[in-house]
Protein backbone atom coordinates (compact mmCIF):
# COMPACT_ATOMS: atom_id res chain seq x y z
CA UNK A 1 0.00 0.00 0.00
CA UNK A 2 1.46 3.24 -1.19
CA UNK A 3 1.77 6.14 0.93
CA UNK A 4 1.03 9.93 0.20
CA UNK A 5 4.77 10.46 0.23
CA UNK A 6 6.04 7.60 -2.49
CA UNK A 7 3.22 8.66 -4.66
CA UNK A 8 4.85 8.80 -8.48
CA UNK A 9 5.82 13.01 -9.84
CA UNK A 10 2.70 14.05 -10.90
CA UNK A 11 3.24 14.00 -14.17
CA UNK A 12 -0.42 13.60 -16.57
CA UNK A 13 -0.86 10.69 -18.78
CA UNK A 14 -1.12 12.72 -21.60
CA UNK A 15 2.26 15.02 -21.04
CA UNK A 16 4.20 14.02 -24.27
CA UNK A 17 1.69 14.55 -26.98
CA UNK A 18 1.72 17.48 -28.71
CA UNK A 19 0.61 20.40 -26.89
CA UNK A 20 -1.11 22.05 -29.80
CA UNK A 21 -3.63 18.64 -30.61
CA UNK A 22 -4.43 17.65 -26.60
CA UNK A 23 -6.07 18.98 -23.38
CA UNK A 24 -4.94 18.50 -20.24
CA UNK A 25 -6.00 18.11 -17.09
CA UNK A 26 -5.40 20.65 -14.61
CA UNK A 27 -1.94 21.18 -13.40
CA UNK A 28 -2.59 20.78 -10.00
CA UNK A 29 -5.07 18.09 -10.13
CA UNK A 30 -2.76 14.98 -8.96
CA UNK A 31 -1.89 17.08 -5.82
CA UNK A 32 -5.14 17.77 -5.38
CA UNK A 33 -7.04 14.77 -5.24
CA UNK A 34 -4.12 13.68 -2.89
CA UNK A 35 -3.63 16.45 -0.62
CA UNK A 36 -0.37 17.97 -1.67
CA UNK A 37 -1.90 20.77 -3.27
CA UNK A 38 -0.91 23.47 -0.63
CA UNK A 39 -3.35 26.23 0.60
CA UNK A 40 -2.59 28.69 2.73
CA UNK A 41 -3.37 26.92 6.20
CA UNK A 42 -1.63 23.95 4.72
CA UNK A 43 1.72 25.98 4.57
CA UNK A 44 4.72 24.91 7.71
CA UNK A 45 5.35 28.04 9.24
CA UNK A 46 8.17 28.87 12.04
CA UNK A 47 7.61 27.52 15.35
CA UNK A 48 6.78 31.06 17.43
CA UNK A 49 4.10 32.10 14.37
CA UNK A 50 1.40 33.77 16.00
CA UNK A 51 -2.56 33.69 15.39
CA UNK A 52 -4.44 36.05 14.87
CA UNK A 53 -8.55 36.90 16.29
CA UNK A 54 -10.45 39.66 15.29
CA UNK A 55 -12.63 41.34 17.79
CA UNK A 56 -15.97 42.27 15.98
CA UNK A 57 -18.92 44.39 16.29
CA UNK A 58 -22.08 43.14 17.33
CA UNK A 59 -23.55 46.10 16.11
CA UNK A 60 -24.75 47.44 12.65
CA UNK A 61 -24.44 51.38 13.65
CA UNK A 62 -22.84 53.30 16.58
CA UNK A 63 -19.62 54.28 17.87
CA UNK A 64 -16.47 52.75 19.35
CA UNK A 65 -16.45 54.29 22.97
CA UNK A 66 -13.63 51.81 24.80
CA UNK A 67 -11.14 49.72 24.19
CA UNK A 68 -8.75 48.81 26.77
CA UNK A 69 -5.98 47.35 24.59
CA UNK A 70 -3.40 47.06 27.48
CA UNK A 71 -5.84 44.82 29.34
CA UNK A 72 -6.37 42.61 26.92
CA UNK A 73 -2.34 42.31 25.88
CA UNK A 74 -2.52 40.90 29.63
CA UNK A 75 -5.08 38.11 28.97
CA UNK A 76 -3.42 35.00 29.23
CA UNK A 77 -1.19 33.77 25.90
CA UNK A 78 -1.65 37.32 24.71
CA UNK A 79 1.52 38.68 22.69
CA UNK A 80 0.23 42.28 21.11
CA UNK A 81 -2.80 43.64 20.54
CA UNK A 82 -3.60 46.69 18.16
CA UNK A 83 -6.34 48.75 17.48
CA UNK A 84 -6.14 51.83 15.32
CA UNK A 85 -4.28 53.83 16.78
CA UNK A 86 -1.22 51.11 16.09
CA UNK A 87 -1.03 51.83 12.89
CA UNK A 88 2.10 53.68 11.91
CA UNK A 89 0.93 54.45 7.93
CA UNK A 90 -2.32 54.51 6.21
CA UNK A 91 -5.49 53.46 8.21
CA UNK A 92 -7.76 53.68 5.40
CA UNK A 93 -7.69 50.70 2.78
CA UNK A 94 -10.61 51.73 0.34
CA UNK A 95 -9.27 49.85 -2.64
CA UNK A 96 -9.99 52.41 -5.13
CA UNK A 97 -12.13 55.49 -3.14
CA UNK A 98 -11.07 56.18 0.81
CA UNK A 99 -13.93 54.57 2.84
CA UNK A 100 -12.29 51.33 4.46
CA UNK A 101 -10.51 51.56 7.66
CA UNK A 102 -8.36 48.60 8.55
CA UNK A 103 -9.59 49.23 12.16
CA UNK A 104 -12.45 50.97 13.39
CA UNK A 105 -11.14 54.47 14.78
CA UNK A 106 -14.85 55.58 16.50
CA UNK A 107 -17.74 55.10 13.90
CA UNK A 108 -18.90 51.39 13.69
CA UNK A 109 -20.55 51.12 9.87
CA UNK A 110 -21.51 47.30 9.95
CA UNK A 111 -22.05 44.28 12.29
CA UNK A 112 -18.90 42.54 11.93
CA UNK A 113 -16.45 45.21 11.15
CA UNK A 114 -13.04 44.89 12.52
CA UNK A 115 -12.32 46.48 16.14
CA UNK A 116 -9.02 45.26 16.86
CA UNK A 117 -7.18 42.33 16.63
CA UNK A 118 -4.97 39.79 19.21
CA UNK A 119 -2.25 37.66 18.60
CA UNK A 120 -1.60 34.96 20.83
CA UNK A 121 0.65 31.75 20.96
CA UNK A 122 -2.24 29.64 19.98
CA UNK A 123 -5.08 30.13 17.45
CA UNK A 124 -7.39 29.18 20.45
CA UNK A 125 -5.67 31.49 22.87
CA UNK A 126 -6.19 34.45 20.77
CA UNK A 127 -10.00 33.35 20.47
CA UNK A 128 -10.13 33.27 23.44
CA UNK A 129 -8.73 36.41 24.53
CA UNK A 130 -11.16 38.26 22.09
CA UNK A 131 -14.31 36.49 24.01
CA UNK A 132 -12.57 37.57 27.23
CA UNK A 133 -11.85 41.10 26.04
CA UNK A 134 -15.81 41.42 25.18
CA UNK A 135 -17.27 39.19 28.59
CA UNK A 136 -15.13 41.88 30.53
CA UNK A 137 -15.96 45.19 29.63
CA UNK A 138 -12.64 46.29 27.86
CA UNK A 139 -14.21 47.25 25.02
CA UNK A 140 -17.76 49.74 24.95
CA UNK A 141 -20.14 50.46 21.98
CA UNK A 142 -23.34 52.87 22.12
CA UNK A 143 -25.72 51.68 19.65
CA UNK A 144 -27.53 53.87 17.04
CA UNK A 145 -30.54 52.70 14.17
CA UNK A 146 -29.07 51.46 11.34
CA UNK A 147 -29.91 52.15 7.56
CA UNK A 148 -30.49 48.92 5.88
CA UNK A 149 -32.68 49.79 3.22
CA UNK A 150 -31.11 50.69 0.15
CA UNK A 151 -34.40 52.43 -1.24
CA UNK A 152 -34.84 54.65 1.63
CA UNK A 153 -31.38 55.29 1.52
CA UNK A 154 -31.10 56.74 -1.80
CA UNK A 155 -34.37 58.87 -1.18
CA UNK A 156 -32.53 60.00 1.83
CA UNK A 157 -29.58 60.78 -0.62
CA UNK A 158 -27.25 58.58 1.20
CA UNK A 159 -24.74 57.31 -1.67
CA UNK A 160 -21.43 56.12 -1.60
CA UNK A 161 -20.86 57.32 -4.92
CA UNK A 162 -22.78 59.56 -7.14
CA UNK A 163 -25.90 58.59 -8.93
CA UNK A 164 -24.94 57.84 -12.94
CA UNK A 165 -27.21 58.11 -15.93
CA UNK A 166 -26.95 56.78 -19.21
CA UNK A 167 -29.49 58.42 -22.21
CA UNK A 168 -29.86 58.07 -25.79
CA UNK A 169 -32.93 59.28 -27.66
CA UNK A 170 -36.19 60.97 -26.30
CA UNK A 171 -37.35 58.57 -23.67
CA UNK A 172 -40.07 60.48 -22.46
CA UNK A 173 -41.60 61.11 -26.01
CA UNK A 174 -41.46 57.52 -26.42
CA UNK A 175 -43.07 56.29 -23.46
CA UNK A 176 -45.98 58.63 -24.52
CA UNK A 177 -46.24 57.58 -27.83
CA UNK A 178 -45.98 54.02 -27.17
CA UNK A 179 -49.21 51.69 -27.45
CA UNK A 180 -48.34 50.11 -24.26
CA UNK A 181 -46.49 50.72 -20.95
CA UNK A 182 -45.25 48.15 -19.04
CA UNK A 183 -44.32 49.08 -15.33
CA UNK A 184 -42.54 46.43 -12.75
CA UNK A 185 -40.05 46.33 -9.97
CA UNK A 186 -37.90 43.37 -8.63
CA UNK A 187 -35.73 42.90 -5.69
CA UNK A 188 -32.32 40.72 -6.55
CA UNK A 189 -31.12 39.72 -3.04
CA UNK A 190 -27.16 39.35 -2.42
CA UNK A 191 -25.18 36.29 -2.86
CA UNK A 192 -22.45 34.88 -0.60
CA UNK A 193 -19.47 33.66 -2.22
CA UNK A 194 -18.31 30.54 0.29
CA UNK A 195 -15.04 30.08 -1.30
CA UNK A 196 -14.34 26.23 0.14
CA UNK A 197 -10.90 28.12 1.30
CA UNK A 198 -11.91 30.92 3.74
CA UNK A 199 -9.83 33.96 4.18
CA UNK A 200 -6.17 33.24 5.15
CA UNK A 201 -3.18 34.38 4.99
CA UNK A 202 0.57 33.82 6.76
CA UNK A 203 2.96 37.13 7.07
CA UNK A 204 6.83 36.35 7.64
CA UNK A 205 9.28 39.18 8.54
CA UNK A 206 12.36 39.80 6.48
CA UNK A 207 15.77 41.00 7.43
CA UNK A 208 14.95 43.81 5.43
CA UNK A 209 12.64 45.26 7.42
CA UNK A 210 10.04 44.02 5.11
CA UNK A 211 7.21 41.38 4.83
CA UNK A 212 6.37 38.27 2.85
CA UNK A 213 2.69 37.84 2.62
CA UNK A 214 1.49 34.37 1.81
CA UNK A 215 -2.48 34.92 0.63
CA UNK A 216 -5.54 33.54 -1.08
CA UNK A 217 -6.13 36.46 -3.12
CA UNK A 218 -7.13 37.63 -6.32
CA UNK A 219 -5.11 40.76 -6.67
CA UNK A 220 -1.29 40.61 -5.22
CA UNK A 221 -0.62 43.79 -6.47
CA UNK A 222 -3.26 45.77 -4.84
CA UNK A 223 -2.59 43.66 -1.27
CA UNK A 224 1.17 44.51 -1.70
CA UNK A 225 0.25 48.58 -2.35
CA UNK A 226 -1.95 48.33 0.54
CA UNK A 227 0.03 46.05 3.07
CA UNK A 228 2.99 48.76 2.25
CA UNK A 229 1.06 51.72 3.29
CA UNK A 230 -0.58 50.82 6.36
CA UNK A 231 2.93 49.55 7.46
CA UNK A 232 4.85 53.15 5.81
CA UNK A 233 7.25 51.25 4.55
CA UNK A 234 8.14 50.92 0.58
CA UNK A 235 6.07 48.84 -1.98
CA UNK A 236 9.77 46.92 -2.76
CA UNK A 237 10.01 45.54 0.89
CA UNK A 238 6.73 43.95 0.60
CA UNK A 239 5.95 40.42 -1.21
CA UNK A 240 2.89 39.37 -2.09
CA UNK A 241 2.64 35.37 -3.28
CA UNK A 242 -0.48 33.61 -4.05
CA UNK A 243 0.37 29.67 -5.41
CA UNK A 244 -3.59 28.53 -5.57
CA UNK A 245 -6.77 29.13 -4.17
CA UNK A 246 -9.44 27.70 -2.80
CA UNK A 247 -12.28 29.37 -4.41
CA UNK A 248 -12.51 33.04 -5.18
CA UNK A 249 -15.42 34.23 -7.53
CA UNK A 250 -14.57 37.63 -6.78
CA UNK A 251 -14.84 37.65 -2.82
CA UNK A 252 -10.55 37.91 -2.47
CA UNK A 253 -10.56 40.45 -5.48
CA UNK A 254 -10.42 43.72 -2.42
CA UNK A 255 -11.60 42.24 0.40
CA UNK A 256 -8.60 39.89 0.86
CA UNK A 257 -6.56 42.63 1.81
CA UNK A 258 -7.70 43.88 5.16
CA UNK A 259 -6.27 40.29 6.91
CA UNK A 260 -2.96 40.77 5.23
CA UNK A 261 -2.96 44.38 6.12
CA UNK A 262 -3.57 43.25 9.86
CA UNK A 263 -1.28 40.39 9.71
CA UNK A 264 1.57 42.40 8.43
CA UNK A 265 1.28 44.66 11.23
CA UNK A 266 1.49 42.25 14.03
CA UNK A 267 4.29 40.90 12.46
CA UNK A 268 6.53 44.00 11.92
CA UNK A 269 5.10 44.54 15.43
CA UNK A 270 6.55 41.24 17.44
CA UNK A 271 9.39 40.38 14.68
CA UNK A 272 7.36 37.13 14.26
CA UNK A 273 5.09 35.40 11.59
CA UNK A 274 2.01 36.18 11.94
CA UNK A 275 -1.18 33.75 10.71
CA UNK A 276 -4.99 34.47 9.89
CA UNK A 277 -7.63 32.15 9.35
CA UNK A 278 -11.16 33.60 9.78
CA UNK A 279 -13.65 31.17 11.24
CA UNK A 280 -16.14 30.94 8.35
CA UNK A 281 -19.14 32.51 10.56
CA UNK A 282 -16.57 35.38 11.24
CA UNK A 283 -16.01 35.11 7.40
CA UNK A 284 -19.36 35.60 6.05
CA UNK A 285 -19.64 38.58 8.65
CA UNK A 286 -16.66 40.60 8.21
CA UNK A 287 -16.86 40.19 4.28
CA UNK A 288 -19.40 41.65 1.70
CA UNK A 289 -21.31 39.86 -0.79
CA UNK A 290 -22.88 40.11 -4.43
CA UNK A 291 -24.93 43.36 -4.53
CA UNK A 292 -28.48 43.04 -3.76
CA UNK A 293 -30.40 45.94 -6.13
CA UNK A 294 -33.84 47.11 -6.56
CA UNK A 295 -34.55 47.48 -9.95
CA UNK A 296 -37.75 49.57 -11.16
CA UNK A 297 -39.01 49.65 -15.39
CA UNK A 298 -41.15 51.75 -17.09
CA UNK A 299 -41.22 50.95 -21.24
CA UNK A 300 -43.30 51.37 -23.73
CA UNK A 301 -43.82 49.05 -26.65
CA UNK A 302 -45.73 48.42 -29.73
CA UNK A 303 -48.71 46.10 -30.48
CA UNK A 304 -46.18 43.73 -31.19
CA UNK A 305 -44.55 44.13 -27.75
CA UNK A 306 -41.29 45.81 -29.23
CA UNK A 307 -39.76 48.08 -27.41
CA UNK A 308 -40.10 51.79 -28.21
CA UNK A 309 -38.67 53.32 -25.59
CA UNK A 310 -38.92 53.69 -21.56
CA UNK A 311 -36.82 54.17 -18.49
CA UNK A 312 -34.89 51.23 -16.09
CA UNK A 313 -33.44 52.80 -12.20
CA UNK A 314 -31.35 50.48 -11.09
CA UNK A 315 -30.45 50.91 -6.92
CA UNK A 316 -27.27 48.74 -5.53
CA UNK A 317 -27.17 47.90 -2.10
CA UNK A 318 -23.29 49.08 -1.79
CA UNK A 319 -22.97 48.57 1.98
CA UNK A 320 -21.07 50.85 3.79
CA UNK A 321 -18.48 52.06 1.73
CA UNK A 322 -17.40 52.22 -2.15
CA UNK A 323 -15.13 48.81 -2.60
CA UNK A 324 -15.87 48.35 -6.40
CA UNK A 325 -19.68 49.30 -6.45
CA UNK A 326 -18.91 51.91 -8.47
CA UNK A 327 -17.77 50.23 -11.34
CA UNK A 328 -20.31 46.81 -10.43
CA UNK A 329 -23.30 49.51 -10.70
CA UNK A 330 -22.28 51.15 -13.95
CA UNK A 331 -21.97 47.43 -15.13
CA UNK A 332 -25.04 46.72 -14.34
CA UNK A 333 -26.38 49.66 -16.12
CA UNK A 334 -24.15 48.62 -19.24
CA UNK A 335 -26.26 45.10 -18.99
CA UNK A 336 -29.43 46.75 -18.29
CA UNK A 337 -30.37 46.19 -21.85
CA UNK A 338 -28.95 42.74 -22.15
CA UNK A 339 -29.27 41.42 -26.07
CA UNK A 340 -32.24 43.12 -26.70
CA UNK A 341 -33.13 46.76 -27.86
CA UNK A 342 -34.25 49.44 -25.51
CA UNK A 343 -34.90 52.00 -28.39
CA UNK A 344 -34.88 55.73 -26.99
CA UNK A 345 -33.88 54.83 -23.00
CA UNK A 346 -32.95 56.44 -19.89
CA UNK A 347 -30.93 54.09 -17.30
CA UNK A 348 -29.76 55.63 -13.82
CA UNK A 349 -27.32 53.55 -11.69
CA UNK A 350 -27.58 54.65 -8.09
CA UNK A 351 -25.04 53.47 -5.01
CA UNK A 352 -26.49 53.50 -1.65
CA UNK A 353 -25.15 53.36 1.10
CA UNK A 354 -26.07 50.58 3.92
CA UNK A 355 -25.21 49.81 7.35
CA UNK A 356 -24.27 46.79 6.40
CA UNK A 357 -20.53 45.14 4.87
CA UNK A 358 -19.04 46.46 2.00
CA UNK A 359 -20.33 44.74 -0.90
CA UNK A 360 -17.95 43.25 -3.63
CA UNK A 361 -16.99 41.79 -6.89
CA UNK A 362 -18.90 38.47 -7.69
CA UNK A 363 -18.95 36.64 -11.03
CA UNK A 364 -20.43 39.03 -13.39
CA UNK A 365 -19.55 41.82 -11.21
CA UNK A 366 -23.15 43.36 -12.09
CA UNK A 367 -23.70 41.95 -14.81
CA UNK A 368 -26.66 39.48 -14.18
CA UNK A 369 -28.27 41.93 -11.74
CA UNK A 370 -28.90 44.16 -14.73
CA UNK A 371 -30.05 41.69 -16.74
CA UNK A 372 -32.58 40.66 -14.67
CA UNK A 373 -34.36 43.74 -14.45
CA UNK A 374 -35.16 43.88 -18.84
CA UNK A 375 -35.75 40.17 -18.55
CA UNK A 376 -38.44 40.39 -15.78
CA UNK A 377 -39.79 43.01 -18.38
CA UNK A 378 -39.66 40.77 -21.09
CA UNK A 379 -41.94 38.33 -19.40
CA UNK A 380 -44.25 41.02 -18.36
CA UNK A 381 -44.56 42.17 -22.18
CA UNK A 382 -45.50 38.67 -23.09
CA UNK A 383 -47.99 38.38 -20.42
CA UNK A 384 -49.61 41.36 -20.92
CA UNK A 385 -49.60 40.10 -24.46
CA UNK A 386 -50.51 37.01 -24.09
CA UNK A 387 -47.53 35.64 -26.24
CA UNK A 388 -44.57 33.40 -25.48
CA UNK A 389 -41.91 34.75 -23.93
CA UNK A 390 -39.39 33.51 -26.63
CA UNK A 391 -41.81 35.16 -29.29
CA UNK A 392 -41.19 38.60 -27.29
CA UNK A 393 -37.23 38.08 -26.89
CA UNK A 394 -37.16 37.37 -30.70
CA UNK A 395 -38.52 40.23 -31.36
CA UNK A 396 -37.00 42.74 -29.42
CA UNK A 397 -33.53 41.48 -30.04
CA UNK A 398 -30.89 43.57 -31.26
CA UNK A 399 -30.94 43.77 -35.17
CA UNK A 400 -29.25 45.73 -38.03
CA UNK A 401 -31.31 44.42 -40.74
CA UNK A 402 -34.27 46.29 -40.05
CA UNK A 403 -34.85 50.56 -41.04
CA UNK A 404 -34.13 51.98 -38.60
CA UNK A 405 -31.76 49.59 -37.44
CA UNK A 406 -31.99 48.61 -33.87
CA UNK A 407 -28.11 47.65 -32.88
CA UNK A 408 -26.47 50.91 -30.72
CA UNK A 409 -27.32 50.37 -26.88
CA UNK A 410 -28.43 52.99 -24.44
CA UNK A 411 -24.87 54.15 -23.75
CA UNK A 412 -23.72 54.38 -27.41
CA UNK A 413 -21.88 50.83 -28.20
CA UNK A 414 -22.72 49.95 -31.57
CA UNK A 415 -23.65 46.00 -31.47
CA UNK A 416 -21.93 44.72 -34.49
CA UNK A 417 -22.78 39.99 -33.82
CA UNK A 418 -26.55 40.82 -34.30
CA UNK A 419 -26.69 37.93 -37.15
CA UNK A 420 -24.65 35.55 -34.48
CA UNK A 421 -26.79 36.33 -32.11
CA UNK A 422 -30.09 35.35 -34.09
CA UNK A 423 -28.48 32.44 -35.23
CA UNK A 424 -27.74 31.03 -32.04
CA UNK A 425 -31.13 31.87 -30.66
CA UNK A 426 -32.70 29.89 -33.84
CA UNK A 427 -30.76 27.41 -33.26
CA UNK A 428 -31.36 26.61 -29.76
CA UNK A 429 -35.11 27.28 -30.28
CA UNK A 430 -34.60 24.14 -32.25
CA UNK A 431 -32.07 21.83 -30.29
CA UNK A 432 -34.14 22.16 -27.65
CA UNK A 433 -37.57 21.63 -29.07
CA UNK A 434 -38.30 24.29 -27.15
CA UNK A 435 -42.38 24.76 -28.30
CA UNK A 436 -42.74 20.71 -27.91
CA UNK A 437 -41.98 20.64 -24.14
CA UNK A 438 -43.45 24.16 -23.62
CA UNK A 439 -46.95 22.29 -24.81
CA UNK A 440 -46.15 19.65 -22.70
CA UNK A 441 -44.96 21.69 -19.55
CA UNK A 442 -48.52 24.09 -20.20
CA UNK A 443 -50.45 20.65 -20.45
CA UNK A 444 -48.71 19.69 -16.86
CA UNK A 445 -49.55 23.23 -15.33
CA UNK A 446 -53.19 23.16 -16.04
CA UNK A 447 -53.12 19.31 -14.48
CA UNK A 448 -51.67 20.55 -11.30
CA UNK A 449 -52.45 23.63 -9.09
CA UNK A 450 -49.41 23.03 -6.69
CA UNK A 451 -46.40 21.95 -8.43
CA UNK A 452 -45.39 24.03 -11.31
CA UNK A 453 -43.17 23.74 -14.23
CA UNK A 454 -41.03 26.08 -16.16
CA UNK A 455 -39.56 26.97 -19.16
CA UNK A 456 -37.52 30.15 -20.45
CA UNK A 457 -34.51 30.33 -23.09
CA UNK A 458 -32.72 33.69 -22.72
CA UNK A 459 -29.75 35.29 -24.83
CA UNK A 460 -26.91 36.77 -22.86
CA UNK A 461 -24.81 39.81 -24.39
CA UNK A 462 -21.86 39.64 -21.66
CA UNK A 463 -19.07 42.46 -21.81
CA UNK A 464 -15.81 41.13 -20.89
CA UNK A 465 -12.75 42.17 -19.21
CA UNK A 466 -12.42 45.78 -17.29
CA UNK A 467 -14.23 48.71 -18.21
CA UNK A 468 -11.46 51.19 -16.83
CA UNK A 469 -9.14 50.32 -19.79
CA UNK A 470 -5.83 50.17 -18.15
CA UNK A 471 -6.44 47.51 -16.49
CA UNK A 472 -6.49 45.60 -19.57
CA UNK A 473 -2.76 45.05 -19.33
CA UNK A 474 -0.71 41.45 -18.16
CA UNK A 475 2.79 40.54 -17.83
CA UNK A 476 4.92 37.36 -17.62
CA UNK A 477 8.25 36.28 -16.77
CA UNK A 478 9.87 33.17 -18.99
CA UNK A 479 13.06 31.82 -17.91
CA UNK A 480 14.85 28.70 -20.21
CA UNK A 481 17.08 27.27 -18.52
CA UNK A 482 20.45 25.00 -19.49
CA UNK A 483 18.69 21.96 -19.58
CA UNK A 484 15.80 22.80 -21.81
CA UNK A 485 13.31 22.98 -19.14
CA UNK A 486 11.26 26.01 -18.85
CA UNK A 487 9.76 28.21 -15.84
CA UNK A 488 6.44 30.44 -16.49
CA UNK A 489 5.53 33.18 -14.20
CA UNK A 490 2.71 35.38 -14.36
CA UNK A 491 0.28 38.05 -13.24
CA UNK A 492 -2.98 35.67 -12.71
CA UNK A 493 -3.72 34.05 -10.22
CA UNK A 494 -5.64 30.03 -9.40
CA UNK A 495 -8.62 29.56 -7.82
CA UNK A 496 -9.11 26.44 -9.69
CA UNK A 497 -10.28 27.98 -13.01
CA UNK A 498 -7.51 26.49 -14.55
CA UNK A 499 -5.93 29.44 -15.42
CA UNK A 500 -2.06 27.89 -14.97
CA UNK A 501 -2.81 24.92 -16.96
CA UNK A 502 -3.87 27.28 -20.11
CA UNK A 503 -0.33 29.19 -19.58
CA UNK A 504 1.09 25.90 -19.63
CA UNK A 505 0.30 25.14 -23.08
CA UNK A 506 0.09 28.43 -24.18
CA UNK A 507 4.30 28.11 -24.04
CA UNK A 508 4.56 24.63 -24.70
CA UNK A 509 2.32 25.13 -28.02
CA UNK A 510 4.54 28.07 -28.66
CA UNK A 511 7.96 27.36 -28.17
CA UNK A 512 7.13 23.10 -29.52
CA UNK A 513 7.32 21.42 -26.50
CA UNK A 514 5.49 18.86 -24.12
CA UNK A 515 3.57 20.20 -21.93
CA UNK A 516 6.03 18.27 -18.90
CA UNK A 517 8.55 20.44 -19.79
CA UNK A 518 7.10 23.81 -18.75
CA UNK A 519 6.15 24.32 -15.48
CA UNK A 520 4.24 27.64 -13.81
CA UNK A 521 5.23 28.69 -10.40
CA UNK A 522 3.29 30.89 -7.31
CA UNK A 523 2.31 34.14 -8.48
CA UNK A 524 4.70 36.75 -6.96
CA UNK A 525 4.47 40.79 -6.69
CA UNK A 526 8.78 40.40 -6.92
CA UNK A 527 8.23 38.23 -10.30
CA UNK A 528 5.94 39.99 -11.98
CA UNK A 529 5.20 43.63 -10.82
CA UNK A 530 1.95 46.09 -10.93
CA UNK A 531 -0.37 43.08 -12.30
CA UNK A 532 -4.29 43.61 -12.54
CA UNK A 533 -6.56 41.42 -10.65
CA UNK A 534 -7.90 37.79 -12.15
CA UNK A 535 -11.64 39.40 -12.73
CA UNK A 536 -13.20 40.64 -15.52
CA UNK A 537 -13.46 37.05 -17.14
CA UNK A 538 -10.06 38.25 -18.82
CA UNK A 539 -7.54 36.38 -16.84
CA UNK A 540 -6.61 33.97 -19.87
CA UNK A 541 -7.00 35.97 -22.34
CA UNK A 542 -4.10 39.20 -20.70
CA UNK A 543 -1.82 36.65 -18.73
CA UNK A 544 -1.84 33.87 -21.81
CA UNK A 545 -0.68 36.53 -24.41
CA UNK A 546 1.56 38.05 -22.24
CA UNK A 547 2.40 34.72 -21.90
CA UNK A 548 2.95 34.20 -25.99
CA UNK A 549 4.80 37.98 -26.00
CA UNK A 550 7.29 36.07 -23.71
CA UNK A 551 7.97 33.27 -26.17
CA UNK A 552 7.91 35.42 -29.07
CA UNK A 553 10.67 37.20 -27.89
CA UNK A 554 12.72 34.73 -26.64
CA UNK A 555 12.34 32.81 -29.67
CA UNK A 556 13.47 35.53 -31.80
CA UNK A 557 16.76 35.75 -29.36
CA UNK A 558 17.18 32.06 -29.68
CA UNK A 559 16.81 32.27 -33.81
CA UNK A 560 19.25 34.88 -34.11
CA UNK A 561 21.63 32.96 -32.17
CA UNK A 562 21.49 29.80 -33.80
CA UNK A 563 21.76 31.58 -37.18
CA UNK A 564 25.41 32.60 -36.02
CA UNK A 565 26.44 29.97 -34.24
CA UNK A 566 24.55 26.81 -36.30
CA UNK A 567 24.19 27.88 -39.29
CA UNK A 568 27.04 30.91 -40.26
CA UNK A 569 28.52 29.34 -43.05
CA UNK A 570 25.28 28.45 -45.09
CA UNK A 571 23.28 32.14 -44.46
CA UNK A 572 20.33 30.85 -43.04
CA UNK A 573 17.32 33.23 -42.84
CA UNK A 574 15.59 33.10 -39.60
CA UNK A 575 12.34 33.41 -40.92
CA UNK A 576 13.01 29.21 -42.40
CA UNK A 577 13.48 28.23 -38.50
CA UNK A 578 10.71 26.90 -36.17
CA UNK A 579 10.05 25.12 -33.39
CA UNK A 580 8.49 21.92 -32.93
CA UNK A 581 8.17 18.45 -31.37
CA UNK A 582 11.20 19.71 -28.67
CA UNK A 583 13.06 20.21 -31.46
CA UNK A 584 14.93 23.74 -33.98
CA UNK A 585 13.63 22.66 -37.73
CA UNK A 586 15.64 24.91 -40.13
CA UNK A 587 14.38 24.16 -43.89
CA UNK A 588 12.07 21.35 -44.97
CA UNK A 589 12.47 18.23 -47.28
CA UNK A 590 15.53 16.71 -47.91
CA UNK A 591 17.43 19.80 -46.93
CA UNK A 592 15.89 20.08 -43.38
CA UNK A 593 17.91 20.03 -40.55
CA UNK A 594 16.87 19.79 -36.71
CA UNK A 595 18.73 20.34 -33.53
CA UNK A 596 17.33 19.28 -30.13
CA UNK A 597 15.47 21.84 -27.86
CA UNK A 598 18.15 21.01 -25.25
CA UNK A 599 21.46 20.78 -26.97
Amino acid sequence: MRTLTSLPPATPADAKRPADKHSRMHESAIKHVTGRAAYIDDLKAPADTLHIALGLSTVAHGRLTHLDLPGIRLLPGVVDAVGVEDVPGHTDIGPVFPGDPVLVESEISYAGQVLFAVAAETYRGAREAVKAAFDAGMVSVDADTPSLDPVTAIARDEVVRPTHVQQRGEWQQALKEAAHVIEGEQFVGGQEHFYLEGQACLVTPTEDDGVVVHTSNQHPSETQKLVAEVLGIPLHAVTVEVRRMGGGFGGKETQASPWACIAALISRRTGRAARVRLPRSEDMRATGKRHPFHNRYRLGVDGNGVIQGGEITLIGDCGYSPDLSDAIVDRAMFHSDNAYSLGAACVTGHRARTHTASNTAFRGFGGPQGMMAIEAAIDDIARHLGEDPLTVRKRNLYCQNVSPPRNVTHYGQQVDQTELLHTLMAQLEADSDYWARREVITAFNAQNSVIKKGLALTPVKFGISFTAKHLNQAGALLHVYTDGSVLINHGGTEMGQGLHTKIIQVVARELGLDLNTVRISATRTDKVPNTSPTAASSGADLNGQAARDACVKLKARLFDFAAEHFFAEQGVDTDSMRLEEGQLVVGAGNSERRIGWGS
